[in-house]
């Protein structure tokens, strides 16, 4: 990646990021895994998820994982955004709930209890 040297730098990156995800078509689980969210489990969260996918042979789904998202109180903590829609969070996702995540929420659409509200806008 190119070094961002100016505010026309950083606008245009954005431009294309922004670009970027507008074409994905895959379904993004993002798993907190800051220092909270791994003394709570969240490290076993991912890897049931990632089990029930194999298992499942769910397709069109990337997993990321991040810092904190500040839902510190409900870790570990969940991101799962199907193709145009908006992000949903789960919270405290135990290994039978990042199991029903995937079952219910990312194969089947339906809506499980335990959603956090979102804390910040898109950009």
């Amino acid at each position: 990646m190119a070094k961002i040297n100016s505010l026309a730098d950083l606008s245009k990156r954005r431009e294309q990021l922004v670009a970027a995800a507008a074409t994905n078509t895959n379904t993004i689980v993002n798993v907190s895994l800051g220092t909270c969210s791994i003394a709570s489990g969240g490290q076993t969260a991912l890897n049931v998820m990632k089990d029930a996918v194999a298992k499942n042979q769910v397709g069109n789904l990337e997993f990321k994982q991040s810092g904190c998202m500040c839902y510190c109180f409900a870790e570990p903590t969940v991101e799962v955004t199907l193709h145009g829609r908006e992000p949903v969070v789960f919270g405290y996702v135990d290994a039978a709930r990042a199991e029903a995540i995937v079952e219910k929420y990312i194969m089947n659409g339906e809506m499980l209890d335990g959603v956090i509200p979102v804390n910040y806008t898109k950009a």
